[in-house]
């Protein structure tokens, strides 16, 4: 019969007094008490060794865990996070397995816990999962150059006072950081920066943007000059809806861990700044593991484009349904004997005009619809800007010349 909880004490100072006593055999003793021998002895060794606090009840867990971490393992992973304080368990261990890997190194899980213990990290709060909008019909992002996001990070102060703007641009594909220089935003300075990109890594087949200047305007089709450069290049135009920074959420990550890691806090000038974003990139497209590439850094998927900058743009191209009309410098073209007012942007420009199924007449630059031309009140009525691919590519029929 088991003994109740509240004489169990009581009863093994019974069994010891017995047991010093030497009032039977230890067999009988203990089968008396309804212990085995190996108990009775235990508890005889730790009363002789501690008295009566020996026979309190002990924790049987053991005294140390049979996988427990190495000393050595664990001082490599501190000494790597030391110098990586930005970075988390998987980069870690991924890092630490690329340098040796004939070491068995624990699960990502096993050295956030480490870290926990040590003080170095905290445990993430999850978001509640929302059902968002429907996604944007962007194009398919297949390979290397297929997509290049731009942005500017933002802007914020040196220690000297100065403002700073940082573009950047990265491959949607690889996540290789093309370009992260301080720049004016303005048409000129970035346009000069992004030819020099273009002739270092060649062409994308699409630059995403948001609806910002300078590369988009409230204007047709929101193109500025610099958006009709692209164009001119062979460039495809995607932009993001607005206020929907999710839509460039590779970049806008890029965005965060640039942000940890070069301007928190700033440098004390532009100089010292820009520095600092050029040993990060070269540090984040060679070494910095991505979580999306299997743990790889971005060069090893990246490669420059086959499709090269071109010495001089070309002009748009439009096929025999479309009439053609050069806008002028204020902006109007001249149609049906009126003139209609399509954008100073787009001075000296060649456009296209075509009739749709429905007799309207639809204007496009290059890929780009722009809108329809109200024939009664001799008017241009514009699109929205384009998000994804060209909604009324398909409209356009034969066109008589007027």
């Amino acid at each position: 019969m088991p003994w109740k909880e509240s004489c169990v004490m009581d009863q093994k100072i019974a069994f010891i007094s017995a047991a010093l006593r030497d009032e039977a055999p230890m067999s009988a003793l203990c089968s008396s008490f309804g212990i085995s021998r190996n108990t009775g002895y235990k508890w005889l060794r730790r009363y002789r060794d501690e008295g009566p606090p020996g026979l309190e009840d002990r924790s049987r867990a053991p005294h140390e865990h049979g996988r427990s971490m190495a000393p050595e393992i664990a001082a490599a992973i501190l000494a790597l996070r030391g110098d990586r304080p930005h970075w988390g368990p998987r980069k870690l261990r991924a890092t630490l397995c690329h340098r040796q890997p004939e070491t068995c190194w624990p699960a990502a899980s096993t050295i956030g816990d480490l870290l926990r213990r040590h003080g170095l990290s905290d445990r993430r709060r999850r978001r509640a999962a929302i059902a968002g909008p429907a996604p944007v019909d962007f194009a398919a992002i297949t390979a290397p150059n297929d997509l290049w996001c731009i942005d500017f990070k933002g802007w914020f102060r040196t220690r000297d006072g100065r403002r700073c703007d940082p573009l950047t641009v990265t491959d949607a594909y690889s996540r290789y950081a093309l370009v992260c220089q301080i720049v004016e935003p303005l048409h000129g300075p970035v346009e000069a920066v992004l030819a020099q990109a273009f002739q270092r890594y060649g062409l994308p087949k699409t630059i995403r943007s948001d609806n910002g200047p300078p590369f988009a305007a409230a204007g047709p089709g929101g193109l500025t000059r610099l958006s009709l450069g692209w164009l001119k290049a062979g460039i495809a135009i995607e932009r993001i809806a607005p206020g929907r920074p999710d839509q460039n959420g590779r970049h806008e990550r890029f965005h965060r861990t640039l942000k940890q890691e070069t301007s928190a806090p700033p440098a004390d000038d532009a100089s010292q700044q820009q520095h600092r974003f050029d040993a990060f990139c070269h540090d984040y497209n060679h070494n910095r593991p991505h979580e999306a590439l299997g743990q790889k850094p971005p060069a090893s998927c990246w490669q420059p484009s086959p499709r090269r900058y071109p010495d001089k743009l070309a002009e748009p191209w439009y096929d025999a349904s479309h009439a053609v009309r050069r806008v002028r410098s204020s902006g109007d073209i001249k149609w049906g004997g009126a003139n209609i007012f399509i954008s100073e942007t787009l001075a000296g420009e060649s456009i296209g005009i075509a009739e749709t199924k429905d007799g309207d007449w639809l204007v496009r630059y290059a890929e780009i619809d722009l809108g329809i031309i109200d024939t009664k009140r001799q008017r241009l009525i514009r699109f929205r800007p384009p998000k994804g691919a060209r909604k009324h590519a398909n409209k356009a029929k034969t066109l008589s010349p007027m």
